[in-house]
């Protein structure tokens, strides 16, 4: 009889054991649950603020302000569209709203592409002539240097120089309005001999 009980209270030990070590299984697992449960959501929640910066920083890339500054609407007696800086060759002009031979002959003027400042390819044209408002001094650029457009809506930006060469008189590709979502100006004149065209291509500066 007493074997007897001796045998049941070791099977009561070891079913009181089990059942411990059990349930601090199940506990395990209910707490790794638990566990994953949280890191998923945070996980979530950065993705989710991760993505909400990003669009914060698209909206104020989209509401950036730049610096304004008045620009005369006329120059004798012609439209004025913006005004172009360019440092490296002390060149300081406007730039005339509406192409024609007449304008060519008072300032650089707007060729071709969307309105000063605004995203895609703004293409002005001047003569190669040794005023103070024209291209004559544009082959003295270089790759890096900078230049600033302002106008009355936007207003003023910074721009960089990428690219300069030259092309025959007839290749237009200078004029392609694809610029990859960026701001981008395109500089046209004559070489000396007026047999090429020199080609100046900047855009917005990256950091600006």
């Amino acid at each position: 009889m007493k074997k007897k009980k001796i045998i049941i209270n070791i099977f009561l030990v070891c079913t009181i054991v089990i059942v411990i070590i059990w349930l601090g299984i199940e506990e395990n697992k209910d707490k790794k649950i638990e566990e994953d449960k949280q890191q998923t959501n945070n996980n979530y929640t950065a993705e989710k603020q991760e993505i909400v910066m990003d669009n914060v920083k698209e909206e104020e890339k989209e509401i950036k302000q730049y610096p304004k500054e008045k620009i005369e609407e006329q120059y004798q007696g012609y439209d004025v569209c913006a005004k172009l800086e360019i440092p490296e060759i002390l060149l300081q002009t406007y730039i005339l709203k509406n192409y024609s031979m007449q304008a060519l002959n008072v300032a650089v003027t707007k060729f071709w592409g969307v309105e000063p400042n605004q995203i895609g390819n703004f293409c002005v044209a001047g003569h190669n002539f040794p005023n103070r408002n024209m291209f004559y001094k544009l082959k003295k650029l270089k790759v890096g240097d900078k230049l600033f457009l302002s106008d009355n809506n936007v207003g003023k930006i910074e721009y960089e120089i990428y690219d300069i060469y030259k092309v025959l008189p007839n290749d237009v590709n200078c004029l392609n309005e694809e610029t990859g979502g960026k701001r981008e100006i395109t500089l046209i004149t004559c070489t000396n001999d007026s047999k090429q065209r020199i080609i100046v291509k900047a855009r917005e500066k990256e950091n600006y």
